[in-house]
């Protein structure tokens, strides 16, 4: 047995640990787990065999919707593949005594399976290493805090944005969460009561994009599973309630060499390795809202004048634009980048991989950043914005997925099995949710997200 499982192995025995969950996370948006008992793993382990889960293909083409594999999505009853546990991710959960999470990785054949969203992150990581670049991120997740009174849903408090009656009403179960988070080693930054009755923001520390991606598999978790212990619902869907604030999960991203952060120009603006990457995330931006606003539901965040990003343009510090270039108190320049287009029911490793693919694109084909956009592009005429190529960017999901089909960059990224199950997997929610109220939307969407 490798020194590093055998540690593993000891370090798991001391905590009386009894399962470990190996976790995936499908094209729904689902996170899944299958757990193994520690005197399995340990006779596995000890006996030198190579430790793995089996599982349906099918798995990968289930929609949030129904447990019901999605028509055209080129998987079936037929087939399986396997869950080899990533050891470097394994995590004791604070909030789950005697259990334990490794991230895993699907393999078939003795080699990555092309429909495991994991596995393509990590090429696009390998892509951008390949050019010399490390890409860090971090996810912004907003969610809502909720109470339950029989089959009544509604949000844990009335409080406005930031209000510290919040932060006293929540302070057991926010202090719960940020400590169960510090104890998988995911660094908490700050805290805030979101816009919306009961609605959250913990913001934590980027890392390396493959980590970044983990850690948010971490916190969704982790959130959920402490707020029901406080006898809570939290929900990541991004519109639970018509007439307020809407939940994203903004991306922030920037690129390294070394330890050399290639985003500030080393004035006050935007380099030109950035201006590219950049450039590139607003070429690509309507096909890949199919993958970061990949819900029938992020479509009713997704409008103007509601600082949600609901046209494709950039700007420093401005809210209403796409993508947001933030200011930095230390430092004159800005150190990363910040996709607003973004929201708790897209895959954390589609997104991001599929953003590092359409960033790199924008520096391969050398695309000009437009001018920034320092007001709201929605109080501008229409003229006004076809002369600076501010465009809305889709309202619908089918029109996203009708642009993502069009988009050979980020089809070839992703590659044809995993492209062509992730637009069954959405074609199929979106057939089912068709004509739904919001209200059912949250009823069948907020123990998911």
């Amino acid at each position: 047995m490798p020194q590093n499982t055998a540690a593993i192995l000891a370090r798991l025995k001391e905590s009386s640990t009894r399962f470990v969950r190996v976790v995936w996370c499908d094209n729904g948006n689902v996170i899944r787990g299958k757990a193994i008992h520690i005197n399995a793993l340990a006779r596995q382990l000890e006996g030198g065999e190579a430790v793995a889960v089996g599982l349906s293909a099918a798995q990968q083409a289930i929609p949030v919707v129904a447990d019901a594999v999605a028509p055209g999505s080129g998987l079936g009853p037929v087939g399986e593949v396997w869950l080899v546990p990533d050891w470097r991710t394994i995590q004791s959960l604070p909030y789950a005594p005697g259990q334990a999470r490794v991230m895993g990785n699907m393999v078939k054949d003795g080699q990555p399976w092309p429909w495991c969203s994991r596995q393509f992150l990590n090429r696009m990581v390998q892509q951008a290493s390949e050019r010399g670049l490390t890409i860090k991120a971090a996810f912004e997740p907003e969610f809502y805090l909720l109470r339950q009174d029989g089959e009544t849903i509604f949000p844990a408090d009335t409080t406005p944005f930031a209000a510290t009656l919040a932060m006293d009403i929540h302070g057991e179960v926010i202090g719960a969460i940020a400590d169960a988070l510090s104890a998988q080693g995911v660094a908490v930054e700050q805290y805030y009561p979101e816009s919306g009755p009961g609605q959250q923001e913990i913001s934590v520390r980027y890392t390396d994009a493959l980590a970044a991606a983990d850690q948010h598999i971490v916190y969704r978790e982790t959130v959920k599973a402490v707020a029901q212990q406080h006898g809570l619902v939290a929900s990541f869907v991004p519109k639970l309630f018509e007439n307020q604030a809407g939940s994203g999960c903004h991306l922030h991203l920037s690129l390294w060499r070394g330890d050399q952060n290639l985003i500030p120009d080393g004035a006050s603006g935007l380099s030109n390795t950035a201006k590219a990457f950049a450039a590139g995330l607003l070429h690509h931006l309507p096909a890949l809202m199919a993958i970061t606003a990949p819900s029938p539901n992020s479509y009713r965040r997704l409008r103007p004048h509601c600082w949600s990003g609901a046209y494709c343009a950039w700007g420093m510090d401005n809210r209403e634009a796409a993508l947001r270039v933030p200011s930095n108190f230390a430092q004159p320049s800005p150190t990363h980048l910040e996709l607003k287009t973004v929201d708790g029911a897209a895959n954390p490793y589609l997104a991001l991989g599929s953003a590092i693919a359409a960033g790199l694109d924008g520096m391969a084909q050398s695309y000009t950043l437009p001018e920034s956009v320092q007001q709201d592009p929605g109080m501008l005429s229409e003229a006004e914005r076809r002369d600076r190529g501010i465009a809305l960017l889709p309202q619908s999901l089918a029109a996203a997925l009708a642009a993502f089909e069009q988009d050979t960059v980020l089809l070839e990224a992703l590659g044809k099995p995993l492209a062509q199950t992730h637009l069954a997997v959405r074609r199929a929610e979106l057939a089912a949710m068709e004509g739904m109220t919001i209200e059912a939307e949250a009823d069948l969407l907020r123990d998911r997200y």
